[in-house]
């Protein structure tokens, strides 16, 4: 098949594919028309290269995958490198997980500081705090 009819099936544009051959990622055939030619196994490498990308990997993470499936192996995940990107990738979301579970209390504690200042505020009779901006330069 033919790049355009590639990209159609792959869900993705020429332009990616020309980008994936120049990284080493898809393999650059040409027919004896010069024209570049793709099978089913292309196919293959682009879905599970866009599987990967839609899960957040980086593209050059993608590359063990590939080079596993390229390697006649069933599945792209079922190579030893392909297991540590999954390892270094649970590693990164977990410190990411982490970072968003600290930055979430330190804003939920910014809120029940606000909330205790108003309510003291307001105990003390001094009501709502005005929220408008006040002009203070005559």
């Amino acid at each position: 098949m033919r790049i355009g009819e590639l990209a159609r099936r792959a869900g993705t544009t020429t332009r990616a594919l020309r980008y994936y051959e120049s990284r080493g990622l898809l393999p650059a055939r040409r027919g004896g028309n010069g024209y570049r030619a793709y099978d089913e196994e292309d196919l293959r490498l682009l879905r599970q290269i866009r599987v990967l990308r839609d899960f957040g990997f980086e593209l050059e993470e993608t590359r063990p995958f590939v080079e596993c499936l390229r390697a006649g192996h069933p599945e792209g995940d079922s190579c030893p490198a392909s297991l540590e990107v999954y390892r270094a990738k649970l590693a990164e979301l977990d410190a990411m997980v982490a970072r968003l579970t600290e930055v979430r209390e330190e804003v939920a504690g910014q809120l029940a500081r606000a909330e205790a200042a108003r309510d003291a505020l307001a105990g003390a009779g001094g009501g709502e705090p005005r929220c408008e901006l006040v002009r203070t330069d005559g």
